[in-house]
């Protein structure tokens, strides 16, 4: 596939972020997997020139618009459950300084949706060892983070959902500040808001 303007390496991104979006919203994939896979079934193994795959952001957008087309009737409420859940979870473990942050924060979770949090300790072992303690069975895994470092990852289920704690340092904390996350106050906030039909995401500092 030739790209010989702007507007048609544009057109292609565009039309990637729209498969991607679908892919996240039917499917569950993530947003990385989700662009390859959108790309690859839209060029097959072609070859092209210059970086055509979209932003994360052109995505997200996408994948607004493909809920609100498709599961506006379904997808509001269960936001709503799971930033419930998520709640909860934050209550639990606030001693650990919760944070929410992906789909469950900026609005795009759906039916595969999972919640992630990151938490903050000064010893970021005494998060298994609390777990451990209330009985909840966890599995342990690594991330990479936007700086190709390991973030060790505890997962478990809570009222049927999936939850996924990310755990730093607490010299993270400022690191981190410009991650899009939300406190338990801003938390609160957003089901507060959802609640009275105002559902913008605001003041998530």
């Amino acid at each position: 596939m030739m790209i010989n303007t702007p507007n048609e390496a544009e057109a292609l991104r565009a039309e990637i972020a729209a498969l991607a979006a679908r892919m996240i919203a039917e499917d569950g994939a993530d947003y990385g997997s989700a662009k390859r896979r959108a790309a690859k079934q839209l060029l097959g193994n072609q070859r092209i020139k210059g970086d055509i795959l979209p932003d994360n952001q052109q995505v997200e957008q996408e994948v607004r618009e493909y809920n609100a087309l498709f599961f506006g009737d379904s997808q509001p409420e269960r936001l709503r459950l799971l930033r419930k859940l998520a709640l909860e979870v934050m209550l639990e473990l606030e001693r650990f300084n919760p944070y929410l942050v992906g789909a469950v924060l900026n609005g795009t979770a759906g039916k595969h949706s999972d919640i992630h949090l990151h938490l903050y300790a000064d010893n970021t072992k005494e998060v298994a060892i609390f777990l451990l303690n209330k009985g909840i069975d966890f599995e342990v895994s690594e991330n990479i983070n936007k700086r190709n470092e390991s973030i060790e990852t505890l997962s478990f289920m809570h009222q049927q959902e999936g939850v996924h704690l990310l755990l730093h340092s607490m010299d993270d904390v400022r690191t981190s500040a410009r991650t899009e996350r939300a406190s338990i106050s801003a938390v609160r906030h957003l089901i507060e808001e959802s609640q009275s039909g105002d559902t913008a995401v605001t003041d998530i500092s």
